[in-house]
């Protein structure tokens, strides 16, 4: 099992940036793919990335490909969204999520993640 604690968000100007990390508990970080999701009110969770056990393998969806980078540090224990050129529309509570299935690749799925934080917000403003 893992907890996880996401920080960093907070108040920003579109074409701003902000930088999410997520701590994490245990001695088998190493083991989960991670992934950034995000929920808009009135709107379903949606990943926003996702990043490979080793990190080499990454996923982004089109809506914020070119400016959203995963990163993951497992000595630390630690995953990080660098979100850059931001944009009114991504305004939302930022979620990390972890997947202990094993999977050689991040999954896209939001039930295929099995452990949340409690989320951030990230506003940005026009």
């Amino acid at each position: 099992q893992v907890q996880l604690v996401e920080s960093g968000g907070g108040l920003v100007q579109a074409g701003g940036s902000l930088r999410l990390s997520c701590a994490a508990s245990g001695r088998t970080f190493r083991t989960y793919t991670m992934g950034w999701f995000r929920q808009a009110p009135g709107k379903e969770r949606e990943i926003v990335a996702g990043i490979s056990r080793s990190g080499g393998l990454t996923y982004y969806p089109d809506s914020v490909k070119g400016r959203f980078t995963i990163s993951r540090d497992n000595a630390k224990n630690m995953v990080y969204l660098q979100m850059n050129s931001l944009k009114p529309e991504d305004t939302a509570v930022y979620y990390c999520a972890a997947d202990d299935a094993y999977r050689a690749y991040p999954s896209r799925g939001r039930d295929d993640y099995d452990y949340w934080g409690q989320g951030t917000q990230v506003t940005v403003s026009s």
